[in-house]
């Protein structure tokens, strides 16, 4: 069975640090990285065979370069046109992965349905197939104008949650209180005016409300869970949930630990004290 996956951060495992070729089997990558002690070493669960052996035959991936002050190097960048920069030797690696037969790039309705099929057709083996992406900006700091958002639509770019973490240049993060600014109301118009859909991933309370009045088009949230189950402003409120499904929205499960269980400090609980298991996600999504 074909399955789709709404949230992968391809190119930052690639590049961002982490410097991973995703062609390799994911046991070959942990060899490598066999040592090392950096966060998420040697425990990485994504490379392009495992893709191919689970049917995860399209996905949405991500660009990923924010603005945010005291972040991480790759959200951090101290101006917008570095930010851009980064984000485009992501999209440049995409564009290689396309040229290898890893990956092929989804733009439309048509492009979707040809994947489709090619992932249902039982006549050609699996690990023959590129695997389909679509293209999302996790954040948009780096959109350096709203004028400058047209420029990432002829990239490819389809979908874009305006907010990562903290305070963003278009919105603000689900750890922050506050509502929209102006160039993230003009921004979410200009999405509008694309027909780019509308990621409310990551936005705090105020700026989710506001966006979903702003936007008239399509909206998805790519990874949330349920703050019913996991009480955290990174959840969804039953409200949200609703007013999603209102939209015809589709809500892409989070498997962060941290996000399928309540208690959980990061850094210190690990699922096998908490005999925390893939099964718990069916309680949001149940929910």
């Amino acid at each position: 069975m074909l399955t789709f996956d709404a949230h992968l951060d391809l190119s930052l495992n690639a590049l961002g640090g982490f410097n991973r070729d995703l062609r390799l089997p994911v046991a070959e990558i942990r060899r490598r990285e066999a040592g090392m002690t950096g966060k998420g070493r040697a425990c990485g669960t994504t490379a392009f065979p495992e893709m191919r052996r689970g049917k995860v035959g399209i996905c949405v991936a991500t660009q990923l370069a924010g603005c945010m002050p005291g972040a991480s190097p790759i959200a951090g960048w101290m101006s917008p046109e570095q930010a851009w920069a980064e984000t485009q030797g992501q999209l440049s690696w995409y564009r290689a992965m396309e040229e290898a037969g890893e990956l092929r790039q989804i733009t439309n309705v048509r492009e979707l349905d040809e994947m489709t099929a090619l992932w249902n057709d039982s006549t050609i083996p699996d690990d023959k197939k590129p695997i389909g992406y679509i293209l999302s900006l996790e954040g948009a700091d780096s959109i350096r104008t709203v004028g400058h958002l047209e420029d990432a639509w002829e990239q490819g770019l389809r979908a874009m949650g305006p907010a990562h973490y903290g305070v963003c240049r278009y919105a603000l993060g689900h750890d922050k209180v506050g509502s929209l600014p102006a160039e993230g109301r003009e921004l979410i118009q200009e999405m509008d005016r694309l027909g780019m859909i509308l990621d409310v991933t990551h936005l705090s309370d105020e700026c989710f409300w506001q966006a979903l009045e702003i936007h008239h088009g399509t909206v998805w949230a790519s990874h949330s869970n349920c703050r019913a189950l996991v009480p955290d402003p990174r959840q969804f409120s039953d409200d949200q949930i609703k007013a999603l499904i209102e939209r015809g929205a589709v809500i892409g499960a989070a498997l962060d630990a941290w996000m399928m269980i309540p208690g959980w400090v990061r850094g210190q609980t690990t699922p096998q004290e908490t005999g925390l298991k893939l099964e718990v996600i069916c309680d949001h999504i149940d929910h």
